[in-house]
């Protein structure tokens, strides 16, 4: 079963789908995805398999993406998406269906690092499961070799907040090139059939640079209490990056390692989906207690 379900952040109205098990849920769970991705694409999927196992669970369009509001289009901010979520979470904390549940997260690629920043930051979670994560690392190396990237979102920023226009690239391409994911595997999922969705936009605000390059994830590490799993595959993206982030973390935590052909699958292969599914399922059964 799933509801329509809105909410909203700073002003903005949010979209999303909130997945029911056919009994009474577990907890209720807040999923969010990969760079540029929408509710139908693997947040979703994630959605829908954890609700076959008992969980309530919401699959939502950030702001500047798919259904819901926010301007400029296509904007990719890892501060906004993190408050995106913790709306979510106090939006359910209120819902007829899921106000009494005990709260946990999800988060696929991108969204496992914006996800454990929010963790650490909002205190109603009480379990946490990173899926194929992308766990990024600012040091002073990375930010060095990203300076160009960075100054070039400052600088889109600034034409967009003189003008109103917000200059975009695309976010996947054939070739590669200027495109926010240059890899192949991306293209094969947001460039073509497979992972095409009326909702989504193949596009990347450039200003987004400003936000995205210099994003860390692997200091919330240390900053998360809360029983957290991580599920990743030694040929998903940055596995040495799971790995120190899993190292960072307090106990309880777990690290499980899947077989993969590559990240993208863990967007979409029902196999791979399931078995990701079943381990959270598992893990959320034994460490999320009831709300007091």
């Amino acid at each position: 079963m799933e509801e329509h379900f809105e909410f909203t952040c700073d002003g903005d109205r949010l979209v999303g789908v909130l997945y029911l098990p056919e009994d009474a849920p577990r907890a209720a769970l807040v999923t969010t995805g990969p760079l540029t991705s929408v509710k139908e694409q693997a947040t979703g999927a994630y959605a829908k398999a954890l609700a076959r196992r008992g969980y309530a669970a919401l699959a939502f369009d950030h702001r500047t993406f798919g259904e819901s509001e926010g301007r400029p289009r296509q904007f990719e901010n890892p501060a906004a998406k993190i408050a995106d979520i913790r709306a979510a979470v106090a939006a359910l904390r209120v819902g007829p269906s899921t106000r009494t549940l005990p709260l946990a997260a999800v988060g696929v690629c991108a969204g496992a690092g914006y996800m454990a920043r929010a963790v650490a930051e909002e205190k109603t979670f009480t379990a946490f499961a990173g899926v194929a994560g992308y766990y990024a690392e600012a040091t002073e190396a990375s930010l060095k070799s990203a300076a160009a990237r960075i100054e070039r979102g400052r600088a889109a920023e600034r034409a967009w907040r003189e003008t109103g226009v917000a200059e975009t690239i695309p976010a996947v391409g054939p070739d590669g090139g200027d495109v926010a994911m240059p890899l192949r595997e991306a293209y094969e999922f947001y460039g073509t059939a497979r992972g095409a969705v009326p909702n989504y936009v193949n596009a990347f605000a450039v200003q987004s640079f400003a936000y995205t390059a210099p994003f860390d994830a692997i200091g919330a590490a240390r900053l998360i209490e809360e029983p957290t799993l991580i599920v990743h595959s030694e040929n998903a993206l940055a596995p040495a990056l799971a790995r120190k982030f899993g190292g960072e973390l307090r106990e309880p935590a777990e690290m499980t390692w899947l077989t993969s052909s590559g990240q993208i699958d863990f967007y979409d292969d029902p196999i791979l989906i399931g078995q990701a599914a079943d381990l959270i399922a598992a893990f959320f059964n034994r460490v999320l207690q009831p709300r007091a």
